[in-house]
């Protein structure tokens, strides 16, 4: 993550056009652009949240790149992997409050003591705003999805191959196969 000087919301969107970002302590944190995994995963996690919200209508599927706009002393916005959101549409503007669930997909430089006290702190932020359910998502351990609700944020269900995971109470009804994030691999290249 690189830094720079900034301190509102309307700078955070002048730098987000050119890329991922988020408002904390007045700064904009640019966030590092991600591999093919990780961007595969927060692909299809997105993907069975827009089917179910086209099923149920009753929130928004929100894809990479989008802004929450929260109030906390510390932090100003998010932009999860994935999410859903219950509030109104905000037009072209940044979405007002936090999601009702957000998903945060480790990339290759989410990893070690720095990056888990960071996950951690933010996880605080999302439940600090409103979010009900957060899940972490590992393709490199065997615990795949962390899932953290705000009744007891310290204490993860633990989702594995095999497993279905949900995002109860935030999403209610909807699950996703662990097995469905990990990409199939042609078995021969076409040109």
């Amino acid at each position: 993550m690189t830094q720079t000087n900034s301190a509102t919301i309307d700078a955070l969107a002048r730098v987000a056009e050119h890329g991922k970002a988020e408002l904390i302590d007045g700064v904009v944190v640019e966030i590092s652009p991600t591999g093919f995994l990780p961007n595969y995963v927060a692909g299809e996690i997105y993907s069975s949240l827009r089917e179910y919200a086209r099923r149920t209508r009753s929130g928004y599927a929100i894809g990479d790149n989008a802004g929450f706009v929260v109030h906390l002393p510390h932090r100003q916005s998010f932009s999860p992997d994935a999410a859903f959101y219950t509030g109104l549409p905000t037009g072209m503007r940044f979405l007002e409050g936090a999601p009702v669930f957000a998903v945060e997909v480790r990339s290759e430089n989410d990893y070690g003591k720095q990056a888990e006290r960071e996950l951690a702190e933010k996880r605080a932020d999302y439940f600090a705003t409103g979010t009900l359910v957060i899940w972490d998502v590992d393709v490199l351990s065997d615990d795949i999805v962390r899932v953290y609700r705000a009744d007891a944020p310290e204490i993860p269900t633990i989702y594995r191959r095999g497993d279905s995971a949900e995002a109860e109470p935030a999403v209610p009804g909807w699950s996703l196969a662990v097995d469905d994030l990990f990409p199939y691999y042609p078995t021969s290249t076409q040109q």
